[in-house]
């Protein structure tokens, strides 16, 4: 089975603290609403080669939903990629945030890293406890700064070191 890196693209590829000299400040309207989004053009080749290293499925795992292919891919240098569906928040059963019941619901049984600014515990322990998933990693990745090259690496490191990456 193939691996998935799941992308959040706000906290992740778009940081909220005081971005980097390496980082485009875009404007883009989405559904009518304005936003300012800094994105490093670093980010879309680095991802492009942890995939291909590794073998792994980038797929978007974000509010953005299919508005991130429109937006953030051609940015960042990226293909059109797939899309966890996100549906409305359905509340938590054990702290864990929305998108990880959804995330659940995508992935199926195949391994994958997940980054996020807002995976914590209780989103491993839902994910292991309610959906016998025990093939992943959760990155969580500062909102502030955003994804780095310890982020990228640790990712790597793990799809490596699993085997997941074997035989692609």
């Amino acid at each position: 089975m193939k691996p998935l890196v799941l992308l959040d693209v706000d906290g992740v590829l778009n940081p909220t603290g005081h971005p980097t000299p390496d980082f485009r400040r875009y404007q883009c309207t989405v559904d009518g609403h304005a936003y300012t989004v800094h994105l490093n053009p670093r980010h879309g080749p680095r991802l492009m080669e942890l995939a291909l290293r590794t073998g792994a499925e980038l797929v978007w795992a974000t509010t953005w939903e299919e508005h991130a292919n429109e937006w953030i891919a051609p940015r960042l240098g990226l293909p059109s990629l797939p899309v966890v569906a996100l549906g409305r928040d359905r509340g938590s059963e054990h702290g864990e945030m929305f998108k990880t019941r959804y995330v659940a619901d995508h992935v199926g049984r195949r391994p994958f890293v997940w980054f996020d600014d807002q995976v914590y515990q209780e989103d491993d322990d839902y994910l292991r406890a309610h959906q016998g998933l025990t093939d992943f990693l959760l990155v969580h990745v500062p909102a502030a700064r955003g994804l780095t090259s310890e982020h990228l690496a640790r990712a790597s490191e793990w799809l490596t070191l699993t085997g997941f990456s074997q035989g692609f």
